[in-house]
């Protein structure tokens, strides 16, 4: 079942899922908008494979950066971006991220992401960019976050490594 605004406004009041700092537009007809946060990963483009065996690998894989005011992503460009609110999930509510239908139809988009029971942190999220460049400015809602239940608590909460972000993050490995 997906939560609605009433839904979502009593696990809030009742402390069983929470979002800091919470705005008034934060809560919608069945989801929770969330929005831009102060940094970012730019991929760098590098010829040379990636080996997922060496750790050190990741350091060529990424630029970070920090969004002081905006950023501008550009045509098929794939950036990580922090999300500024920490979220905490409940052992029985998952999440199904989207992008807001206005940067949708500028051609943005995210792969499908999926926010496990019991994650608690920062999100990072993948944007991928359209065909013209697109400034987007720190604070402004672009994900949309659907909850839904699940039919019994989870045995095992996500506690992987992605658990307690506060900062974007790159791949892990």
């Amino acid at each position: 079942m997906i939560l609605s605004d009433k839904d979502i406004r009593d696990y809030l009041d009742r402390k069983l899922f929470s979002i800091e700092p919470l705005s008034n537009d934060t809560i919608r007809e069945n989801g929770v908008d969330l929005r831009i946060g102060d940094e970012l990963l730019r991929f760098i483009y590098n010829k040379e494979p990636v080996d997922i065996n060496d750790k050190s690998a990741l350091e060529k894989v990424y630029a970070k950066e920090k969004v002081e005011k905006d950023f501008v992503i550009f045509p098929q460009e794939r950036v990580l971006i922090k999300i500024d609110e920490k979220i905490k999930m409940p052992n029985n509510l998952v999440g199904m991220c989207n992008i807001r239908s206005t940067f949708a139809r500028l051609g943005l988009a995210i792969p499908p992401t999926i926010v496990d029971a019991g994650y608690e942190g920062n999100l990072t999220i993948m944007m991928i960019g359209g065909n013209v460049p697109v400034r987007i400015s720190k604070g402004t809602r672009f994900l949309h976050l659907i909850l839904s239940t699940t039919l019994s608590d989870v045995q095992k909460p996500y506690s992987g490594n992605y658990h307690q972000s506060s900062s974007v993050t790159g791949a892990k490995i």
